[in-house]
């Protein structure tokens, strides 16, 4: 029986894949190059008229964002599916939500943190005022981790598809657009001099809700995928 405390386990989980993603640096920064590209270009295709960029730049952002994280969601668990890592870390005897999470953890630290800290050189390439862009970074940083925790359950249900990737967005997508709805609402808001506590409040109950549930989720969806 396996004495290692899950602390422990779910520290050098965390460790073992930054240092596999840092060797694997161009998948690793593939995401980043997308939401710059797509942020970048958007405002050629639309014209550079300042109060045009700044109402659109949080949905811009957000959306960029968005399909930043859904493109390297893929690859979240097909390594270990495919080496058969997936197995053996059930057999450990560990439990499979404390490896899902901490799967999750990395996933948010190679993709949406540096999305968190982009944040103000894109809102500033969108003219986003600066009453919004305390606003803009609040809701990435609550709502980055959602769509880690979302995304890991839809990765997990297709890591045994050989064209999982297509699944994979139709699964998940549905489930962001009320996030990305109250996200862009409480930038919107902010700028229009009106309350968006209400908007930050309900994602912070969506992440609690996501952080409680999607652990256990994509623990059982590993199980299926691997039975």
């Amino acid at each position: 029986m396996n004495t290692t405390p899950n602390s422990a386990v779910f520290l050098g989980l965390v460790r073992r894949d930054l240092l596999l993603a840092f060797r694997r640096r161009a998948e690793m920064i593939q995401p980043m190059v997308f939401l710059l590209v797509v942020v970048s270009l958007f405002p050629l295709g639309i014209g550079p008229e300042p109060q045009r960029l700044a109402g659109m730049a949080a949905g811009v952002i957000w959306i960029a964002a968005l399909l930043a994280t859904v493109l390297s969601l893929e690859t979240l668990f097909r390594s270990d599916f495919e080496d058969g890592s997936m197995e053996q870390f059930i057999l450990s005897g560990h439990p499979l939500t404390v490896i899902a999470l901490a799967k999750i953890l990395t996933h948010w630290l190679i993709s949406g943190l540096p999305i968190v800290l982009l944040s103000p050189l894109l809102a500033l390439w969108m003219n986003l005022p600066v009453d919004g862009l305390s606003i803009l970074m609040a809701s990435l940083a609550i709502g980055t981790p959602v769509l880690s925790l979302i995304g890991a359950i839809g990765s997990a249900l297709t890591v045994g598809l050989k064209r999982g990737g297509q699944l994979l967005s139709l699964l998940v997508f549905p489930l962001y657009v009320p996030l990305l709805i109250l996200a862009t609402n409480a930038v919107s808001s902010a700028l229009a001099g009106l309350p968006y506590n209400g908007q930050l409040g309900l994602m912070t109950a969506g992440l609690i809700a996501a952080l409680t549930l999607a652990p256990f989720a994509t623990a059982a969806a590993l199980k299926l995928a691997l039975e």
